[in-house]
């Protein structure tokens, strides 16, 4: 397996859905660096499940132990070591059709690959439960960040066939409060609510799309071809358990466009070049222009779902019949939000400090305010 991701800053993640638990190891930050606890804890309520129906009844405290790389609320220097333990696990749930292929799932593929040696109890390291640790990780990046004028925003632009309002990415919304949605429109929160409930009384499930916005980034930023600024976040949103598809700006409705209309022009505002439209999302040639860095992530229905499936038995090597139990999201949209933003905020990281060295990250860049 591939689990270190990062060139200057690197994560790498461990664990299994149903083991002791799951963690990260940070590296390549600066010493010095405050870390805030409260703000990794209000992360990691963000994404906490919370049993109400929108969410698994599988539901953690998720407290997140800091075994080294920081002391008296500054980094060290040395690797960041996170770890979440696993606490309301029913591996039971599992045994019973441990045999049967659940459809949408990495069961066989993770058989194929591994033959048979893998943690399958809950999905083992290819569960969304590993996403506790990026979050964990991520939110310090996002700290690092915000301490260099980079803000990191993602919010539910579908879910459940329902739209919430345009961003404006000059006036972006607040963080949600814990347990509400990330939205430009918090009427359309219960909409979306009552649509998801809808769904898994059914016993289904549904998907959506997660919009994220990377505002205080300089123009510069990234390293073509093999890690521009688009092929070293989509690797990262890709590696989010339910992602299959991203594009940035106008993505795949460039399509349908003229160059004309495609591009964006250039022109002055005081003393900084700025574009007057935003259809290339802030990249050009894989690096930043100064506009903000936007890009959206297709995430899809949770595959774990209570109504009768068709699979195979690849014990038996017959078809089979599958009804899943144990305890899934309907949605796994509202809870993924801060797992891209905090990925995100890895990606832009690593990308900044391979431009600037380790010193900007605490230091920023001469003349430049922050």
């Amino acid at each position: 397996m591939k689990n270190t991701f990062g060139s200057a800053v690197s994560l790498t993640i461990f664990g299994e859905s149903h083991g002791p638990a799951v963690g990260a190891v940070l590296d390549g930050l600066a010493a010095g660096l405050p870390v805030d606890t409260a703000q990794i804890a209000a992360a990691m309520d963000r994404r906490r499940a919370r049993g109400d129906g929108l969410s698994t009844s599988r539901t953690e405290p998720d407290e997140v132990e800091l075994l080294s790389g920081v002391l008296d609320g500054h980094t060290t220097g040395t690797p960041l070591t996170f770890v979440i333990r696993n606490t309301n696990t029913r591996s039971g749930d599992y045994a019973r059709t441990a045999a049967l292929l659940r459809p949408g799932h990495a069961d066989y593929t993770a058989f194929a690959k591994y033959e048979g040696f893998q943690d399958a109890r809950g999905g083992g390291h290819f569960s969304g439960r590993i996403t506790a640790a990026s979050v964990a990780a991520g939110s310090v990046c996002r700290q690092v960040l915000a301490g260099l004028g980079i803000r990191v925003y993602t919010h539910i632009a579908r879910c459940a066939g329902i739209d919430d309002a345009p961003l404006d990415y000059n006036n972006l919304p607040p963080e949600a409060a814990p347990g509400h949605f990330s939205l430009a429109d918090p009427a359309k929160e219960i909409p979306m609510q009552e649509a998801i409930r809808a769904a898994g009384a059914e016993g289904d499930s549904v998907g959506g799309i997660l919009e994220t916005v990377v505002t205080g980034i300089p123009a510069g930023v990234g390293e073509p071809f093999f890690d521009s600024v688009e092929s070293e976040l989509a690797h990262l949103m890709f590696s989010i358990p339910a992602v299959k598809g991203v594009e940035f700006g106008a993505g795949f409705a460039f399509a349908g466009l003229r160059g004309s209309t495609a591009n964006d022009a250039f022109r002055m505002a005081g003393d900084r070049i700025v574009t007057a439209t935003n259809r290339n999302g802030g990249v050009n040639g894989g690096i930043t222009n100064g506009m903000p860095v936007v890009f959206r992530t297709v995430v899809k229905p949770t595959p774990s779902i209570y109504k009768q499936q068709e699979t195979v038995d690849y014990i038996a090597k017959k078809d089979a019949e599958l009804t899943i139990h144990g305890r899934h999201d309907p949605c796994i949209v509202p809870r993924a939000a801060v797992v891209q933003d905090t990925l995100t905020a890895l990606g832009i990281l690593d990308l900044w400090t391979v431009r600037y060295g380790t010193a900007a990250q605490k230091h920023g860049l001469p003349g430049v305010d922050r």
